[in-house]
């Protein structure tokens, strides 16, 4: 059975949150420790973490959004594998949407300037539409 080309983008994404991951607790512990923050189970969720530099903050914020939106794209790109879709466009699309979440995941975790941040997510949306698109017609 051969693979479909619009898995290596699925993969690659989950590969990026991965990576966001090991960023996000590489930067958090740290900060954790620096601070002599304690751990309190008592305390409201995220009062402490609101405790961190924002640039801490911003990586854990990052690997969220990559566990929100993202479901659709894993949903329509595995759902375009199993109509048995093997479309150049809707694995260009798929593409454009791991690249532009990458790009969004650098401006917020970098810099964080949130009218550009919504910019790219606003456009990473496109490639999912066209993705969904392409599901739709070939259900159809």
């Amino acid at each position: 059975m051969s693979s479909n080309p619009i898995l290596l983008p699925v993969f690659s994404l989950i590969a990026w949150t991965l990576v966001i991951w090991i960023w996000m607790y590489a930067t958090r512990i740290p900060a954790i420790i620096q601070s002599k923050m304690p751990m309190d189970p008592e305390a409201p969720r995220g009062s402490q973490m609101a405790l961190l530099p924002a640039n801490v903050r911003w990586k854990a914020d990052n690997y969220d959004h990559l566990l929100e939106q993202p479901t659709l794209f894993y949903a329509a790109a595995l759902g375009l594998v199993f109509l048995g879709v093997d479309s150049g466009f809707a694995t260009g699309c798929a593409w454009a949407y791991v690249g532009l979440r990458v790009l969004h995941t650098l401006i917020q975790t970098l810099v964080n300037k949130i009218e550009l941040r919504f910019f790219v997510f606003v456009l990473s949306t496109l490639p999912l539409f066209g993705m969904v698109y392409v599901g739709l017609t070939k259900t159809f």
